[in-house]
């Protein structure tokens, strides 16, 4: 990617990826509302004890939610980013950055990017931040560029998008030794590691082939292990960048055609989350993160009554920053308002309180 003409290329498809993700019709079909929540009448508790508060890597934090990667690369999106890290700051959200594919590049000024980034943790000295790479990247980092990258990051994502890099004009499908790679890098990366698809999911079988790659080693509760900290599942049910590159592409090409008859691929959100129960039982595992169509506090309810232990959004948080700070923040107020509700109305003090409950949904055929 380095050159100008390269640079100029990766940021206007960055811009696109904004404009493209805030179109209704890139949004798959969600199966959440096939899990119901049981109401409790006796819920044995009072709304004013029921709490949000979470730890992540041995540090409290004000709720279990994640903004997750969706931002990054061009000038636009500094007061995106900005905006997102003020409120998740004010509110306990864990800020996750968009790609940071660019800062590989020579030319693209990664000191400077760097700068960004560091700007964000001195302004905002609580902020909890999650760097943001594709798998596709890996190959290209050395451990210097690696240390400097996640420098200002309290964890590191690696992002999966098969199916977006094969129909992506340019893309970069190259994942033949994914799990040597991700094998390597939680040997020499000096922050926790995050594994996460972008909405096409999690299937069992991929889940079992990180558990016999060794991957799967340690509970979460301890983040110095070697081995993923967390898997965000990332499922399909919300924005779905097969769609998104096939709109990108010229309407007559194969890659726009084929984006068609692969509109609805992917694991759902909902199948995700099964899979990971059933995958990793009661063994020890890493954090399990569920995004990908989540558009409410009762669907993060959802998710968490099926293992959860965070949750993510994307693009209803990209809807509510690019309205302005007091939008986003009512938008994040409502979000853990309903959250508690739902703990509430499920006799549930706590996030772990409805975890435990074996009884507390139930799931529809269709």
């Amino acid at each position: 990617m380095d050159g100008v003409q390269g640079i100029a290329d990766f940021e206007q498809r960055k811009r696109e990826h904004i404009a493209f993700a805030l179109d209704p019709a890139h949004q798959a079909s969600r199966t959440l509302e096939r899990v119901t929540l049981l109401h409790d009448a006796l819920p044995q508790i009072d709304f004013s004890e029921v709490t949000l508060q979470s730890s992540f890597l041995n540090r409290a934090v004000n709720t279990p939610f994640v903004v997750t990667g969706m931002t990054a690369g061009h000038a636009d999106a500094l007061p995106i980013n900005a905006r997102l890290a003020k409120v998740c700051a004010e509110r306990g959200w864990i800020f996750g950055v968009g790609s940071q594919r660019k800062e590989l590049s020579t030319s693209a000024g990664l000191g400077r990017v760097a700068d960004a980034w560091s700007g964000l943790r001195e302004t905002h000295p609580g902020l909890v931040m999650v760097g943001n790479l594709g798998l596709s990247q890996l190959a290209e980092l050395s451990d210097s560029t690696l240390y400097r990258i996640t420098q200002n990051f309290d964890a590191l994502a690696i992002h999966l998008n098969s199916l977006q890099e094969a129909l992506q004009i340019g893309g970069t499908p190259r994942f033949r030794h994914g799990i040597e790679a991700l094998q390597r890098l939680v040997s020499v990366l000096p922050i926790p590691l995050i594994l996460k698809e972008t909405g096409c999911g999690f299937s069992k079988f991929t889940l079992n082939k990180l558990k016999q790659a060794n991957l799967i080693q340690a509970p979460a509760a301890n983040p110095t292990a070697k081995g993923l900290f967390a898997i965000d599942l990332s499922g399909q049910g919300g924005t779905h960048w097969g769609r998104i590159e096939g709109s990108r592409s010229p309407s007559t090409s194969v890659e726009a055609l084929a984006a068609q008859t692969f509109r609805d691929w992917g694991v759902s959100t909902l199948d995700s989350l099964l899979n990971a129960a059933d995958a990793f039982g009661s063994d020890p595992r890493p954090e399990i993160w569920a995004s990908g169509g989540i558009r409410s506090g009762l669907d993060a309810a959802k998710c968490f009554a099926l293992g959860a232990d965070r949750v993510g959004y994307a693009q209803p948080a990209l809807v509510a920053a690019l309205q302005g700070d007091s939008a986003l923040r009512a938008w994040m107020e409502r979000q853990e308002f309903e959250l508690r509700l739902a703990l509430f109305c499920t006799g549930s003090a706590q996030i772990q309180s409805l975890k435990k409950k074996k009884d507390a949904c139930k799931i529809s055929a269709n």
